[in-house]
């Protein structure tokens, strides 16, 4: 059993300006493998296991990972204060004028080019410090960040409280920057450890980074997106379809209180409990999305059994991408002609497929709502949260 008179994990450290920060402690931390434990990670690894079981049967996995990872930069974007919906996203990529800010767009989109960069990436780099950096340049350039430095680690003290905090009033202050580095290479070395599972090596990391806090601004981002990619590392997946921030955000005091309780009382059981249940209910629930618009589109394609065109039918694989497109869009993609995509469209519309959004006489955009409405359902939360959470914000 673990002493319930838990110390933090890490110490204290005096600084000259008169305040203390953190130091965490490297990885790994002890752990007690309770029955609790043991059994939140061997159901998240059945949840895992059903979703790469459905994941390995889809004839085109890739046209399910556009809407997913865009799904996962909105949520992830929102815990830290951005209000773009899915479909405000999914509507400006394919040209349609949203009354959204252009700024929260912007946050968001940047957070769909960081991501599909980093799985690019792993091709021919591990996930490392180098890639962390280019990470969080793709995700803060030209956003409210930009001045806290794209791409490079802090070398001044950063501070987490409520918004206009004083450092004197903070409610966690990570490592001063003469630490940071020291940190950081323990963090990374820890990265090649590969002697815990990919979920508790994945859970622990995100702590650990979420601890150090090395960046001026956008940590919470580029640690939530370094789940996905450790995970894609990892191989737990076929193809990168889960994603935790729609759990997060869900259960946000919860995340927020579990991480504090790692940093103040070595809470690491509870974090991984967490962790893992949000990982079987986040994979419960895309293996459900799935099958939804599996199921959908199945239904769509049999009432275009009588079209003699294959172009509506192709049209339809595309609108699984992104539930919005525009005539020219479509065109570009088939490869055909103006004319001909825009017949594709009038015959998705006539088979109750597809809606026009606008009544523009050219180039005209049109959504397949019930597809949208699959991606955007809010997730139901399959697990209980801890009535401990303390409902902690972070900026």
């Amino acid at each position: 059993m673990r002493d319930p008179l838990r110390q933090p994990h890490g110490r204290k450290f005096a600084c000259p300006g008169g305040y203390e920060a953190f130091v965490p402690n490297p990885l790994p931390p002890p752990l007690d493998w309770g029955p609790e434990l043991v059994g939140a990670l061997s159901g998240a690894d059945r949840a895992i296991g059903r979703l790469a079981g459905e994941g390995g049967r889809l004839p085109n996995p890739h046209l399910l990972l556009r809407p997913f990872v865009r799904r996962e930069a909105v949520l992830s974007s929102r815990i830290e204060g951005t209000q773009a919906t899915l479909g405000e996203l999914l509507a400006a990529e394919a040209g349609t004028a949203v009354e959204r800010s252009p700024a929260d767009l912007r946050e968001v989109a940047n957070y769909v080019v960081a991501l599909e960069y980093g799985v690019e990436r792993l091709g021919n780099l591990p996930v490392c410090l180098r890639l962390v950096r280019e990470l969080h340049e793709k995700l803060m350039r030209g956003v409210r960040g930009d001045a806290a430095t794209p791409g490079e680690f802090r070398t001044s003290q950063n501070w987490i409280g409520p918004p206009g905090c004083a450092l004197s009033k903070a409610s966690y202050v990570p490592p001063p920057p003469e630490k940071l580095m020291e940190c950081l290479g323990a963090w990374e070395g820890y990265l090649h450890d590969d002697s815990l599972p990919p979920l508790v090596h994945a859970a622990l990391l995100h702590a650990q980074f979420e601890a150090i806090h090395p960046f001026l601004d956008g940590n919470g981002r580029v640690g939530r997106l370094l789940v996905t990619l450790l995970l894609t590392a990892r191989r737990v997946l076929p193809s990168p379809l889960l994603y935790l921030s729609a759990w997060f955000e869900a259960t946000r005091p919860e995340y927020y209180a579990r991480l504090f309780g790692v940093t103040e009382r070595d809470e690491w059981e509870e974090w991984l409990a967490y962790f893992l249940a949000g990982t079987a209910a986040q994979a419960d629930d895309a293996l459900a999305r799935i099958r939804r618009i599996d199921e959908l589109c199945a239904g769509w394609r049999k009432l275009l059994a009588g079209v003699r065109s294959r172009l509506p039918e192709r049209a339809l694989d595309l609108f699984v991408e992104n539930p919005f497109r525009s005539v020219t869009g479509l065109a570009e993609r088939l490869g055909v002609a103006y004319t001909s995509a825009q017949r594709a469209l009038d015959q998705l519309e006539s088979a109750g497929i597809v809606e026009r959004t606008n009544e523009a006489r050219r180039n005209r955009v049109y959504c397949a709502r019930r597809l949208l409405e699959v991606l955007e359902e809010a997730p139901p939360l399959t697990a209980q949260v801890s009535s401990r959470a303390r409902g902690t914000e972070l900026p």
